[in-house]
């Protein structure tokens, strides 16, 4: 039987939390807050980082496209799994399948990308202050990020195809909550292990070369700190650079156990909440970790609900 084809006959089953009933309840109420919770926060940086003046540097440009990827991940599975965690009802077309696992996988990857392309504009911060905003000119950062975006969608394009190809032998039912591409994979009833080693080398093109460039970024930057005299100094340089390096952190930790281990090697269970952490939990912190934290932030959000008058006056 060619098995390449019979998913588009149909729809997905995602089995997503079923194998435990008892936590769907609970886990659609602490996913639905979360949810909009994360629209709020991030909608707020976008808005006060475009509305405000003082906030029109490359550290903020480049969160605005954080916050705007963190809304647009969250949201290309999120709605998708609350629905499923509200009924019986567990089916995805297959063009909707198609979608989800497209944008999860080129939104994961412009976010590797975006994470180092703010590294770089930290190093030139700390390392070349005073030739900061020479360097970080407005044309620069819009290609950084165009690049950022371009090669995260090609990535997807790569990958994505390949995936949906693979002969399935009649089998639908997904064991993940959302079209993610190791789930994906399990279901093949060929053997995968050429596509799982063609999925190893892009990983390491797209998350581990990222990850290494902003390792070797921090190097430079923590011995440029160290050479800073004044103590204040050296804790404003650690404090933006450890906000950053937080969100690394819980990147990069969950992704690479996810995508660097891609078919039977890892337990399903384990990496369905693995999945839901990097879905929801990060971007649901990385407001807060980043900018709700930040002075200048607070100072923006100040300014556009009192006026300036009024914050000139306190």
């Amino acid at each position: 039987m060619d098995g390449t084809n019979d998913s588009a006959q149909g729809n997905f089953i995602l089995l997503g939390f079923s194998d435990h009933p008892h936590l769907e309840t609970i886990l659609f109420v602490v996913i639905l807050i979360a949810y909009l919770l994360t629209i709020v926060g991030n909608t707020t940086i976008i808005l006060v980082s475009r509305l405000d003046s003082h906030l029109h540097t490359p550290m903020y440009f480049f969160l605005t496209h954080l916050s705007f990827l963190d809304l647009s991940f969250t949201t290309s599975s999120i709605p998708q799994l609350l629905y499923n965690l509200s009924g019986r009802d567990k089916t995805i077309s297959y063009i909707g399948c198609a979608i989800q696992l497209f944008l999860f996988l080129g939104l994961g990857g412009v976010e590797c990308l975006l994470l180092a392309v703010m590294a770089y504009d930290r190093f030139v911060a700390v390392c070349n202050p005073l030739h900061y905003m020479v360097i970080m000119k407005p044309r620069l950062c819009m290609g950084l990020v165009l690049l950022a975006w371009g090669c995260g969608v090609a990535n997807s394009l790569a990958m994505s195809p390949v995936t949906l190809h693979l002969p399935r032998c009649g089998h639908h039912s997904v064991d993940h909550f959302l079209c993610e591409m190791p789930a994906l994979i399990r279901m093949s009833c060929v053997n995968t292990a050429v596509i799982e080693g063609t999925v190893f080398v892009l990983a390491v093109g797209i998350v581990l070369s990222p990850l290494v460039f902003i390792l070797v970024s921090y190097g430079y930057i923590v011995r440029a700190v160290l050479r800073i005299r004044s103590a204040s100094g050296r804790q404003k340089a650690f404090n933006t650079c450890g906000s950053h390096l937080t969100v690394v952190s819980l990147f990069y930790g969950n992704i690479i156990y996810m995508y660097m281990q891609p078919g039977h090697n890892s337990s399903q269970n384990q990496g369905k909440f693995l999945t839901l952490l990097y879905n929801i939990v990060t971007p649901l912190l990385n407001p807060l970790i980043y900018t709700l934290r930040n002075r200048e932030v607070k100072g923006a959000l100040r300014r556009l609900l009192l006026g300036d008058r009024e914050v000139e006056k306190k």
